[in-house]
């Protein structure tokens, strides 16, 4: 078998590859070039090439991109929470899909393809803790997703700039099975106060069974009043402002 059969039998379709991945894989930027002018493939961004003539979805775009040795890049919030089947299903065109990572890594001009792609860098969360992810399946390959229990944290980061909380709300009170012991975890290590506080708030609101299992007194709540909704009553038990309708 040729080389580029080789390569092209290998590479799953959607998807892409670095330069360095490539180069990795034996293909020197010489046999790259040879092998685009002869459009076996093409450049999709700078430093990646894809299949010639082949559609890019997002998740192929971030399998290329996870193939980066020690990435935290992965898709969360919202994202993550709908292929998991707790969120209203993504239609890629309407709708941006999530992606996040710690603050060393920078992946926006390879994301530039695509303008519903949004990237959120954040030290708020501990990426390098593998317990927090999971797998989502395609046709011909996986991509590292937030588990359920990370998903509502990244989402509630987003709370209230960029997604609402009553939607925020209404997708916690569907997580009837997350498990206690990740979500302490996940609490004690989370450098975000409002994040803490909002996650514990709509728990308790949804009134899961899991929260009776939590430590709160291990979470650094924090002092102090914390402004989420504008316009918006106190809660006294988390000292947060939250729509009237949710007062309690």
């Amino acid at each position: 078998m040729t080389k580029i059969n080789q390569l092209i039998r290998n590479w799953p379709k959607g998807t892409v590859k670095t330069v360095k991945e490539l180069q990795e894989l034996g293909y020197s930027p010489q046999l790259l070039k040879i092998y685009s002018n002869s459009k076996w493939i093409e450049l999709y961004s700078r430093g990646i090439y894809k299949l010639y003539g082949d559609e890019i979805s997002w998740q192929g775009l971030l399998y290329g991109m996870q193939k980066k040795k020690e990435t935290t890049l992965h898709a969360g919030g919202k994202t993550a929470l709908t292929l998991k089947g707790f969120a209203q299903y993504i239609k890629l065109g309407n709708d941006k899909v999530y992606l996040f990572s710690d603050r060393t890594e920078n992946f926006r001009t390879w994301l530039n393809n695509n303008k519903y792609l949004v990237l959120k860098r954040t030290a708020i969360f501990n990426y390098k803790n593998k317990n927090y992810f999971t797998n989502s399946s395609t046709n011909q390959y996986e991509i590292m997703i937030s588990t359920p229990e990370l998903a509502i944290m990244e989402m509630l980061y987003l709370v209230p700039h960029e997604q609402s909380f009553e939607e925020a709300s209404e997708i916690m009170e569907g997580l009837t099975t997350l498990r206690p012991k990740l979500v302490q975890k996940l609490l004690e290590e989370c450098k975000s106060i409002k994040i803490k506080r909002l996650f514990l708030f709509m728990a308790e609101f949804s009134n899961h069974a899991w929260v009776k299992e939590l430590n709160v007194k291990n979470v650094n709540l924090g002092s102090g009043k914390r402004v989420v909704v504008q316009k918006g009553v106190l809660d006294k038990k988390y000292k947060i402002t939250i729509p009237k309708l949710y007062a309690r």
